[in-house]
């Protein structure tokens, strides 16, 4: 049987417009329902649903009306002291911090997750993956981000040339020895 792995960022919330770095935060997207709808038809059959486990996620999920395990492999990098912050304060107070994080995949000036932890997490996590069928699985753009640089075998300064929007879809598929990106992108209104 076919693999399929089938990633959706979560919707916006009250965070990204302003670019504040994630807590837990609900979701704030109000167009979820009429593009939940949208996104639903287009996954057809679904074997099984995971989301990580931050509220967001769980959220998106259900407004996707899917039945889901929380699966903590998923989870957002963590962003240690960073986090609730607004990016355009971390500038200001820790210019050099930001752009070490942004420049060296292996730098920590928050004291949380390298983003080099987080594509070894997901790179690790995808080529362990074997599950049969299609699995839908609703993340963070970190870690949508990390997958694609696995599947790409691209270097780890491409995590930052990577745009996931809210409520885009990314589909993999896996062959016996490889992932391929079959499709990235929004699904829109019918």
């Amino acid at each position: 049987m076919a693999i399929r792995l089938t990633m959706i960022s979560h919707a916006r919330t009250s965070a990204q417009p302003g670019a504040y770095f994630p807590t837990d935060e609900p979701i704030a997207d109000r167009n979820i329902i009429a593009r939940s709808k949208a996104i639903s038809q287009s996954l057809r059959r679904v074997d099984q649903a995971w989301t990580a486990p931050e509220l967001r996620t769980r959220q998106t999920a259900e407004a996707l009306g899917l039945t889901f395990v929380i699966a903590r492999i998923l989870s957002d990098c963590d962003y240690g002291s960073w986090r609730g912050l607004k990016l355009s304060d971390i500038q200001a107070r820790d210019s050099k911090g930001l752009g070490a994080w942004i420049s060296d995949a292996g730098a920590s000036p928050h004291s949380g997750e390298t983003i080099l932890n987080v594509l070894d997490r997901v790179s690790a996590w995808l080529s362990q993956y074997q599950e049969p069928g299609h699995t839908v699985a609703v993340t963070h753009p970190s870690i949508i981000r990390a997958a694609i640089v696995h599947t790409l075998n691209a270097p780890p300064q491409a995590f930052w040339r990577i745009d996931v929007e809210p409520l885009s879809v990314t589909d993999l598929r896996r062959n016996n020895t490889h992932w391929t990106l079959r499709s990235m992108g929004r699904v829109s209104r019918s």
